[in-house]
């Protein structure tokens, strides 16, 4: 059967903040066809009737870490490829039960696991993978300890590996034009210090501009774009200037940063959620002691931060950045959020803007004719109650993706 009708729902538009009441939704194949306030009688369709739930676009989360299965990252790298893989399995199905229906890793995850998923050989979100991310010797993504000899890096080639170390212009610019080569769909660098490494403070700036400069160059050669963890104003402000389009976590920014980005036209995604779990399990899942320490000196700060980009007008994405068992928490990401922005807003960093971070504006995160059929299906309002989308599913009759009914309660 390759048309489905979505009878009498009411159906969410995240851009507009406009909930339209007893629309139905026609899909045909993996595509939307028509949303209609007058009933569609379409001979041969599969009907399901959502009167009285609301119909949106299915999520998406700019920031995860699909292949991290294991908190301490260090560890994770240090798995066998086969180990890592199967591991991430749960992972991305829960995800797609989560009624995330597309995700943004942002280290680790290959054109392999993306294409897994996208012949449905595995369930999952279909994943924007941005390979391993480039760091710096000593940078955020370099897990070797401090030692007298520093022995060659390895975090290149294992799979459970987030990063890769890169110094130098010429040797960036082949990272990046490897990562591409290999499916990359977005380049991630590491700006500034961080939480879960063990040798950078969280104030360290990292890259020269030249370097980033260089990966910038590369990413926009091959029709896409950077993304920079950084943490501080100062590492922010200089990741925007060199031409880096989104931000990842930005917890420290100040208010000339925000500035910065808005003018550059950039976007932030936070990942919250992250810090209340690293706090509550970190240690317990076996986070190293350094990187627990850093946690509190960015977790109120990020919170902080939703007001300063708001005021600034930096769209932001929604991002969890979740490590091992913490990837059940993803969800209550829209809590924190919504506390302080509103559930409106909530909802479109995770449909409308994630979208257009994503480039695929008017395809994904929307419910009209001509876009992705990636649709779900809530038992009530979450412009309401944003409590509807949180958890691992519970209030959601139908997970829609590309037009395939993932599960259904109707």
């Amino acid at each position: 059967m390759t048309k489905i009708l979505l009878q009498g729902g009411n159906v969410l538009d995240p851009a507009l903040g406009s909930l339209f009441p007893r629309h139905d939704v026609l899909i045909e194949k993996d595509r939307i066809i028509d949303v209609s306030a007058t009933p569609l009688d379409v001979p041969g369709a599969r009907v399901i009737n959502v009167a009285g739930k609301t119909v949106m676009p299915g999520l998406i989360d700019c920031h995860v870490h699909v292949l991290a299965s294991l908190a301490n990252l260090g560890l994770n790298a240090i798995q066998p490829g086969s180990l890592t893989s199967i591991r991430a399995l749960p992972i991305v199905e829960a995800m797609l039960n989560r009624g995330f229906t597309s995700v943004r890793d942002a280290g680790g995850a290959d054109w392999g696991l993306a294409q897994a998923i996208a012949i449905g050989l595995v369930p999952g979100p279909r994943i924007f993978p941005s390979g391993k991310a480039l760091s710096q010797t000593g940078g955020h993504g370099d897990f070797r300890p401090r030692s007298d000899v520093l022995e060659p890096c390895s975090c290149a080639f294992r799979a459970g590996a987030i990063a890769r170390v890169a110094d130098g212009v010429d040797a960036v610019r082949l990272a990046a034009r490897e990562e591409l080569q290999k499916g990359a769909t977005q380049i991630k660098i590491m700006a500034s210090g961080g939480v879960a490494s063990p040798t950078d403070p969280i104030g360290n700036t990292q890259y020269s501009e030249d370097e980033i400069r260089a990966i910038v160059a590369e990413a926009e050669a091959a029709q896409t774009y950077v993304m920079a963890h950084a943490y501080t104003g100062r590492a922010i402000s200089r990741a925007v200037r060199c031409g880096v389009r989104t931000i990842e976590h930005g917890n420290l920014v100040d208010a000339e940063a925000a500035k910065v980005m808005r003018e550059h036209g950039a976007f932030v995604v936070p990942t919250l959620v992250t810090y209340d779990s690293l706090a509550r399990d970190g240690a317990r899942l076996g986070l190293p002691a350094d990187s627990v320490a850093k946690i509190e000196s960015v977790r109120q700060a990020g919170r902080d931060s939703l007001r300063i980009y708001a005021d600034a007008g930096v769209p932001m994405g929604f991002g969890s950045d979740l490590l091992g068992e913490m990837h059940q928490d993803q969800s209550h990401e829209f809590i924190i959020r919504a506390e302080i922005l509103g559930n409106l807003e909530t909802i479109r960093s995770a449909t409308s803007i994630a979208a257009a971070i994503l480039q695929r504006e008017g395809v994904l995160g929307t419910v009209r004719a001509g876009a992705q059929a990636d649709l779900i299906v809530v038992d009530g309002n979450p412009l309401q109650d944003i409590t509807l989308l949180t958890g691992q599913g519970e209030h959601l009759s139908l997970v829609m993706q590309a037009g395939y009914i993932h599960r259904s309660r109707a």
